[in-house]
């Protein structure tokens, strides 16, 4: 098996807005505004990167500015870009939020179109070297059909995040739709998972989603912490005490966290305390990648 992590699915330009006043509906408030490169599977793969990884990251980039812009700076934080593609023409993932004075996102709007091109017969090209990978990391940005294929033909341990609550239902259908009914890791907030499982507490949706076939799952719950089963044992971590001062990213740098843990055979449950320790650096940085992660494992 070779040591580097694949990552698939999304990459955006982030148009991040970061308020100086009380947010007020339907008026101007003073902020700051920030540009920079995001998506859920770009942030996890950068985070990868700077916790000393190899990473291969599959993505489908704009053919105008902002996908050049994007694809420049994957090169430079070292990413390999050789199994993702340019898509002429297509305008490039755009992500636009807007965080209250706490750091807390009050809206956010991503326009993910470009990610469809990311097909089963995209990734049916590129699976040798996915199954060749250590991990295979993918958020739900791609397509149920594009789920469906690798959980049937990833050989390599699968990891998804669910993203939102609008694409969380995408890996209930996938796991349902495939024939391996199975996934190593599912990665998801409290509200995703109650909206996907349909129960009230983190334990009944752990429960819901390990007897559907996933074998770890990690639900985060902010201020509450962590709670994370694999149908036989089950820990509820309490979050690291800190000052919020951006949560976008945080949950991208958990699941890159666990993902790291895992590499350096640190065992379920207590990999979910390494991916604790990313979430907690991204909580203290104004950038969606906290840039000095690595310190905080």
């Amino acid at each position: 098996m070779d040591k580097y992590v694949t990552v698939i699915g999304g990459v955006n330009m982030d148009i991040a807005a970061a308020l100086t006043a009380p947010f007020v509906p339907a008026d101007s408030v003073p902020g700051h505004v920030t540009l920079g490169c995001g998506g859920v599977a770009r942030n996890i793969a950068h985070n990868l990167r700077l916790m000393g990884h190899e990473v291969k990251f599959v993505s489908a980039f704009g053919g105008e500015t902002f996908g050049e812009m994007c694809w420049h700076e994957c090169k430079a934080i070292g990413l390999d870009l050789t199994l993702s593609e340019r898509c002429e023409g297509m305008r490039n993932g755009l992500y636009l939020c807007v965080n209250d004075m706490d750091g807390e996102m009050r809206v956010a709007v991503a326009d993910t179109d470009i990610i469809a091109h990311i097909t089963p017969e995209f990734l049916e090209e590129r699976i040798g070297y996915i199954n060749r990978s250590a991990l295979v990391i993918a958020d739900t940005n791609i397509s149920t059909e594009a789920l469906v294929y690798l959980i049937d033909h990833c050989t390599a341990p699968l990891m998804v995040d669910t993203v939102s609550t609008a694409k969380a239902p995408r890996i209930i259908k996938a796991l349902e739709q495939s024939q391996r009914h199975h996934l190593h890791a599912l990665k998801l907030n409290l509200i995703e998972a109650q909206t996907v499982s349909h129960c009230d507490t983190a334990k009944a949706a752990a429960e819901h989603l390990t007897a559907m076939g996933v074998e770890q799952v990690y639900i985060t719950m902010g201020s509450d912490g962590v709670y994370c089963s694999d149908g036989t044992r089950s820990e509820h971590y309490k979050a690291i005490p800190t000052r919020v001062i951006n949560t976008t990213g945080a949950g991208d740098a958990f699941i890159a966290g666990v993902a790291h843990a895992q590499i350096e055979q640190i065992p379920f449950p207590d990999c979910a305390q390494t991916g604790m320790k990313a979430a907690h650096a991204t909580l203290l940085s104004l950038q969606t990648v906290n840039p000095d992660v690595l310190k905080w494992l």
